[in-house]
């Protein structure tokens, strides 16, 4: 972290810049160590399917809120007794960096404040936004975890569940590793769309080449949030698709979390 710098700037200058806020959430408990006051930015260009959030899609929106890093900060510190010595911050989405220079902005604020920061991101802007990919570098030296959403690793599939490109995505989980960035790696098992065996075995053996991975997640696809599909007036694309079973799970994380892999997060502890 460079705190020195950091320091240096003017705290009241951080505290006012703005961001569009989708929501809050008060104890997260899934998204980062610890309890986690998580902040839902609004705007992404990641098309997913199974998306819970598809009301976060619009760069604009009458529903979600301009409020500023202090705002949001006062409204997070009122729960800063409950987080305990692993809990913290969590900004997710949406996509988190296409709002960068509110982030950044709340996480310096944070960091001045010791508290731990979790950036929670798919990576889209990474190398197709110029201006986004400038300032990342920057917001990692602010960063103390980032999960990271491997939607697919095989490319055709990867586009046609998300109607986006991987190839920066994976760029960028290869550029955390070698800036030494901790990170956890997630990736969502939807049955007939991201569970097929070769591209799991892919998956397992991509991430084991990545520094600093500390932990690898698989989350079974829900359907929690088909819901707000129909309350914006769109088709849900996975209708009728049923969360996986207990056995494709295993077996998925039988495929990703071989012996070796679990020696690898034995050296990286």
């Amino acid at each position: 972290m460079k705190l020195e710098k950091m320091m240096s700037e003017n705290i009241d200058e951080l505290k006012k810049v703005t961001g569009l806020i989708h929501s809050t959430e008060s104890f997260g408990s899934v998204d980062g160590p610890g309890v986690r006051f998580i902040i839902f930015m609004q705007g992404c260009r990641m098309r997913c399917k199974y998306c819970h959030n598809p009301d976060t899609w619009a760069l604009k929106s009458d529903k979600a809120t301009k409020r500023t890093v202090e705002d949001v900060m006062d409204e997070a510190l009122r729960f800063r007794g409950f987080w305990g010595e692993k809990g913290g911050i969590t900004v997710s989405g949406g996509e988190a960096l296409l709002q960068i220079d509110f982030v950044l902005a709340l996480f310096k604020y944070a960091k001045s404040l010791g508290i731990h920061t979790t950036l929670d991101t798919a990576a889209q802007p990474y190398l197709t936004d110029k201006y986004v990919t400038g300032k990342i570098d920057e917001l990692l030296d602010y960063t103390d975890l980032v999960l990271l959403d491997i939607k697919e690793i095989n490319p055709e599939r990867h586009k046609e569940l998300t109607a986006n490109k991987n190839d920066n995505i994976l760029a960028f989980a290869q550029y955390l590793s070698d800036r030494g960035n901790a990170m956890w790696v997630r990736h969502v098992l939807v049955p007939g769309e991201s569970d097929f065996d070769e591209d799991l075995v892919q998956l397992g053996e991509f991430v084991k080449t990545l520094k600093n991975v500390l932990k690898f997640e698989i989350l079974p696809y829900h359907t929690m949030g088909e819901f707000k599909w129909r309350e914006l007036g769109w088709k849900y694309p996975l209708e009728g698709v049923k969360p996986p079973t207990k056995d494709r799970v295993h077996n998925a994380k039988e495929i990703m979390n071989t012996e070796s892999y679990q020696d690898y997060l034995e050296r990286i502890k």
